[in-house]
């Protein structure tokens, strides 16, 4: 899913702020959600490589849930204000995913043995060939039209398919592109990346 991505635009609209987790200005997703995010849950179900996946489990077909959200290690995850933090970012996201009719039918990707993929994201179809990291939790997807490196993470449901946000914004404006669709382009622009977090799918088989 890496190209998964069909993803959304959202976090175009979400202007992450640095490294530290601190509030962003002017509206970015962080800051509405740290403005009321008071508790610090467990850590361990939102934090990359603490549940690891593994080749042989990726393969197969998965289909999108929705939004997807990881942090990059748990003291990034403690400093944005904890678990609910993470919770909060992925309902900020919905309503963009929604409004790209992201929908377990239309956007999918199937891993195979033999080192390819095939996805689809919203009804538009990607293919190419693929190399998985177990150490690292890296997916890196190739195709004629996007190289990316895709974090993989187990959830209670399946995986996240997870990207750094200015590269997912990459793939949904590429799929914007072959679709016509302008609403990535008018949602704006990432002003700025959160080193801290990775943003992408939810999906399950």
């Amino acid at each position: 899913m890496a190209v998964l991505v069909g993803c959304t635009v959202i976090l175009a609209s979400c202007g992450f702020g640095g490294t530290t987790g601190t509030a962003g200005s002017g509206g970015s997703i962080l800051g509405q959600v740290l403005g009321n995010a008071g508790t610090i849950g467990n850590v361990l179900t939102s934090v990359l490589g603490l549940d690891n996946v593994t080749q042989a489990q990726l393969i197969g077909t998965w289909r999108y849930t929705g939004p997807g959200c990881a942090f990059t290690s748990e003291k990034a995850l403690a400093e944005a204000g904890g678990e609910v933090v993470a919770a909060q970012i992925k309902e900020k996201m919905l309503p963009y995913y929604q409004k790209l009719d992201l929908t377990a039918e239309n956007t999918f990707m199937t891993i195979n043995e033999d080192g390819t993929y095939a996805a689809k994201i919203g009804g538009k179809s990607l293919s190419g060939k693929y190399t998985f990291d177990e150490k690292k939790n890296q997916l890196q997807l190739k195709s004629l039209l996007l190289n990316m490196t895709c974090y993989t993470k187990r959830t209670s449901g399946g995986v996240s398919f997870l990207f750094e946000s200015k590269k997912l914004l990459t793939v949904l404006q590429t799929i914007a592109a072959l679709s016509g669709d302008q609403t990535i382009q008018t949602v704006g622009e990432i002003s700025k990346n959160y080193d801290g977090v990775r943003l992408g799918f939810d999906m399950k088989k």
